[in-house]
């Protein structure tokens, strides 16, 4: 059983998501908040799997009360919920430590495969976002994420090893680690081992965070 933290100070879309995530499988609406500083608190005190923040909330936004929660507790997975799609709240999000980011025009299905996905350690970003991030690095807008082979460049100052590099392009793509063992045949020792590695070579703490410096950076 997942157990969610629902962040949101918007009364009628904190409603509506509780009764989304009431009936969903597998998965237990532990708490609410209304706001970035009683979002923090019940972080703290009830330690849930996966927090569903909004951005724009008062006293202290969703971005900073991630940075808040992931700096005593990086094991809480974030997932955004917002309307906001600029490219400053994206990447300010994951530089904070989300672990995804879903528009609040997403469908029932997306936000609870978002949530799954999270907390399986899965980066999620919502497809509007991932064009807006590829159009960011001047990529081809005709590039599906989820299934188009992605060309690495030589844009590689990181010293990621080039298995490092096929690991991450994999990444990108979506795919857990048991998939990229089975696309790149090594074990899933070997795939958790290189993605420990490309996470402290991007300096980031999270499989989202090196997706998306991955992106901006033009590494795959």
């Amino acid at each position: 059983m997942i157990n969610v933290l629902l962040v949101e100070d918007h009364e009628l879309y904190r409603m509506g998501l509780s009764m989304l995530l009431s009936k969903a499988e597998d998965i237990s609406l532990l708490a609410e908040a209304a706001d970035g500083i009683e979002g923090i608190k019940k972080a703290r005190d009830l330690s849930p799997d996966v927090i569903l923040m909004d951005i724009g909330l008062p006293n202290i936004d969703g971005i900073e009360a991630t940075q808040r929660i992931k700096d005593f507790n990086p094991e809480i997975k974030v997932l955004m919920f917002t309307s906001r799609d600029n490219e400053n709240d994206v990447f300010a999000a994951f530089q904070a430590g989300a672990d995804g980011y879903v528009m609040k025009g997403a469908t029932p299905e997306q936000t609870i495969s978002a949530i799954k996905a999270v907390n399986e350690g899965i980066g999620w970003i919502d497809p509007t976002i991932a064009k807006m991030v590829f159009s960011n690095i001047q990529k081809p807008n005709s590039i599906n994420l989820n299934s188009t082979p992605i060309q690495k460049n030589n844009n590689n100052t990181y010293g990621l090893t080039e298995r490092e590099l096929d690991v991450l392009e994999a990444m990108v793509e979506g795919l857990s680690n048991p998939e990229i063992a089975e696309k790149l045949i090594i074990t899933r020792a070997t795939v958790k081992a290189h993605v420990h590695s490309i996470l402290q070579k991007l300096c980031v703490t999270s499989r989202t965070q090196a997706t998306v410096t991955a992106m901006k950076e033009g590494l795959v």
